[in-house]
C-alpha cells in the first residue's frame, strides 16, 4: 500500500465517521448547548473534574475554570471546534443508542455517496466509474458498520464494511443474480448516512 493509498483510506474513514456522526446529530430531540460556558458546564458534569476536562480539550485547567465562571466567553477556533465535537459526542446518549439498536435490528441505514465503483473489465457496461448512489442497507450490514465504528476499526475494516454493504444492496441486489461480483469502492467524494 503506497502513502497515497494510506491517505486516501484515512480520508474515506473520516468521511464514514463524519457521516455516522451527522446521522446521530440529526436524531437529537433537543438542541445541544451552544455557548462555550454551557458546553463547559455540560462536559464538566460528564467528565467529573476540571483537570480531566482540560486534558480532554487540550487546554489548561485555568482555561476551563475561566469558562465555567463566565470570565471567558469567546474560545479560539480550535477550542470551539473541540467543545462542539465533545459536547455532541456526549449529547443524548440514549437517543443515539436506541437509533443504533434499531438500525442493527430492524431498520438498517440509508447510505448516499459519490464515489468510484469498479465492477468489471474496461469497455463493458460494468466498467468502473464515479457514481452517485443512494441505497438502503440491511440491518445485518448496519450492525457490522456500527460495530466496526464502536470497536475503533482500522481504516480498511470500516471501509470494507461500508463497501460490502453498498455492494450487496446495490450491485448484488441482496445476493441475487450477481452474487460473486467483485466491487471496488474508492475515491469517496462525499458520503451521507441516515438512520
Amino acid at each position: 500500500m503506497t502513502a497515497d493509498d494510506v491517505q486516501r483510506a484515512a480520508r474515506t474513514r473520516a468521511k464514514i465517521l463524519d457521516g455516522l456522526a451527522r446521522a446521530e446529530r440529526a436524531l437529537f430531540t433537543r438542541p445541544a448547548p451552544k455557548s462555550a460556558r454551557t458546553q463547559m458546564k455540560f462536559l464538566r458534569k460528564r467528565e467529573g473534574s476540571t483537570k480531566s476536562l482540560a486534558e480532554r480539550l487540550g487546554v489548561s485547567r485555568k482555561t476551563v475554570q475561566r469558562y465555567l465562571s463566565g470570565a471567558s466567553t469567546k474560545p479560539n477556533e480550535r477550542l470551539q471546534a473541540a467543545l462542539v465535537q465533545e459536547t455532541e459526542s456526549e449529547w443524548q446518549p440514549q437517543v443515539r443508542a436506541q437509533a443504533r439498536q434499531r438500525a442493527a435490528s430492524s431498520g438498517g441505514l440509508v447510505i448516499s455517496c459519490r464515489a468510484y465503483f469498479g465492477l468489471g473489465p474496461e469497455g463493458t457496461s460494468d466498467a468502473g466509474r464515479v457514481r452517485d448512489i443512494t441505497v438502503a442497507v440491511s440491518p445485518s450490514h448496519a450492525a457490522a458498520i456500527i460495530a466496526a465504528r464502536e470497536d475503533g476499526a482500522t481504516e480498511s475494516d470500516l471501509h470494507d464494511a461500508v463497501a460490502e454493504a453498498i455492494a450487496d444492496a446495490y450491485f448484488r441486489q441482496g445476493g441475487g443474480g450477481r452474487a460473486g461480483l467483485e466491487v471496488r469502492f474508492a475515491d469517496v467524494e462525499w458520503l451521507n448516512i441516515a438512520f
